[in-house]
């Protein structure tokens, strides 16, 4: 129980020094910084839930909600023996400033059921994510319009679906209750993309930050991602989706994939699918073949490679091995995975980070696009895709009796072929993912800033406090 409380704890205060960083950059007064800094609720409960061999286990669970500047609150639910009420608020926290980079209309949330995940059979995690549910939706913690969580670390469609229909079951009369939830299966009115969301985000993201010579000179890089070489931290659906878009949408070359047991690495590349496949039949990497095991995870993040992007949990890059760390660039795909005294290594070292607030915001993007179409009982493509689809046909036979030539029909059923959902969400994303990264490296440049984190968390910093004071509650 110590040693939760204080990897909890000193996530939390590790969040709070980085928040202390940027404040004096915002130009709002010390009222308002508080204001902003704190945690508005914090639910911690205990329930019984039946075992399978018919015990009974006391289940401890939490669910902060960090800011009301914005409603609904929004934010992950994760399954995990570590979590604890200082992690809680740590990540409800960092959901406040990451939805207000990406700008969707949110305030932070998260919440953390205290299982293991890996462990537990299938009935217990469905009968503790009903009670849970149950649990949030009596002390109002849980509505479309109060509190939406999505998936974490954990935690998935499937769990989404079985809050759903819990809410739904307390709610019956509830007319947008489908938005009580994001991340849902598509057949439960979810949203294509969402699944990968994070990670496709964590690929555009690290575009836009590799893009700028600028930027890459001072680590001897040259722009882009084409040929550069990745390892990545933690395998589940964040990493996974990361690196297999970092592989395939921008050339990138995985090297080295770290999960729980064992890691793999293999100096020309590995292949990302295959390495998956393996991974989701015997449970391993081991076995693999073709790849070097790595029977000490934790030393993959200190392989030579131009970039790091841990995609586990928090607090993997400290103070202990922050200056053995060889990536020119570290994107944290997950939340918190550099405390404040690693950080500062890795600044010194002239090591550029790009920060978890907003490289892992491509989940909540997609979730609020998700929220949007619950409330509007419509898919986005609905309106639409029939009618460009009508258009590109008429605008074909123009261009065929111009220049009297008749495409074939493949040719034509590609033209004329309208946008799908997953289209509007994938490029809605990286339209948000660009100009957001834009807003931040601005400050950073304009302002003579310390580094990204410090840009990104007083953009977000300021935008919050606006919104406070636009409220009429502060002067």
């Amino acid at each position: 129980m110590a040693n939760r409380e204080s990897s909890g704890t000193r996530f939390l205060e590790s969040f709070y020094r980085f928040f202390d960083r940027a404040a004096p950059h915002t130009g709002l007064d010390a009222s308002l910084l508080e204001q902003v800094k704190s945690c508005n609720a914090v639910y911690h409960m205990s329930f019984p839930v039946r075992r399978d061999d018919g015990s009974v286990e006391v289940v401890e669970a939490f669910r902060a909600q960090h800011s009301y500047h914005r409603l609904p609150t929004k934010g992950g639910t994760r399954f995990s023996v570590q979590v604890d009420a200082a992690e809680t608020v740590a990540l409800a926290s960092i959901m406040t400033f990451k939805c207000a980079i990406v700008n969707v209309p949110f305030g932070g949330a998260k919440g953390g059921v205290r299982i293991d995940a890996h462990a537990c059979s299938e009935g217990f995690r469905e009968r503790v994510t009903r009670r849970y549910t149950a649990e949030l939706a009596r002390k109002g913690f849980l509505g479309p319009s109060v509190d939406v969580p999505a998936p974490d670390y954990g935690t998935g469609e499937r769990e989404m679906g079985w809050m759903l229909d819990t809410y739904k079951a307390l709610r019956p009369d509830e007319r947008d209750l489908f938005a009580c939830v994001t991340g849902k299966p598509i057949l439960l009115h979810g949203i294509p993309g969402r699944l990968e969301a994070t990670g496709l985000g964590v690929c555009y993201g690290l575009q836009e930050a590799t893009s700028i010579a600028e930027d890459m000179k001072p680590l001897g890089l040259a722009p882009g991602l084409a040929g550069k070489r990745v390892v990545i931290q933690g395998f589940g659906n964040v990493g996974y989706h990361a690196a297999r878009s970092l592989e395939r949408e921008a050339g990138a070359v995985i090297v080295g994939i770290a999960e729980r047991d064992v890691g793999i690495y293999a100096a020309d590349g590995i292949d990302v699918d295959a390495a998956h496949a393996h991974l989701s039949e015997c449970g391993t990497f081991r076995g693999l073949g073709g790849v070097e095991e790595v029977v000490r995870p934790a030393e993959l993040l200190e392989r030579d490679c131009d970039i790091l992007v841990p995609a586990a949990l928090e607090n993997q890059i400290t103070a202990e091995n922050a200056g053995r760390i060889r990536a020119r660039i570290v994107g944290e795909a997950a939340n918190g995975p550099i405390d404040a005294s690693g950080e500062r290594i890795l600044r010194e070292r002239g090591v550029l980070v790009v920060p978890d607030v907003y490289l892992n915001a491509g989940g909540v993007t997609v979730s609020y696009f998700e929220w949007l179409k619950n409330l509007t009982h419509a898919s986005f493509e609905r309106m639409t895709t029939r009618y460009e689809e009508i258009a590109a046909e008429r605008m074909l036979r123009v261009v065929e009796q111009l220049t009297e030539r008749t495409l074939d029909p493949e040719t034509r059923s590609r033209l004329t072929q309208g946008p799908r959902e997953l289209d509007f969400v994938q490029s809605a994303l990286a339209e948000t993912m660009e100009v957001s990264y834009q807003n931040i490296r601005d400050l950073w440049r304009r302002k003579g800033l310390e580094d990204l984190r410090v840009a990104a968390l007083a953009f977000a910093i300021r935008r919050v406090g606006e919104i406070y004071r636009a409220q009429g509650i502060f002067p």
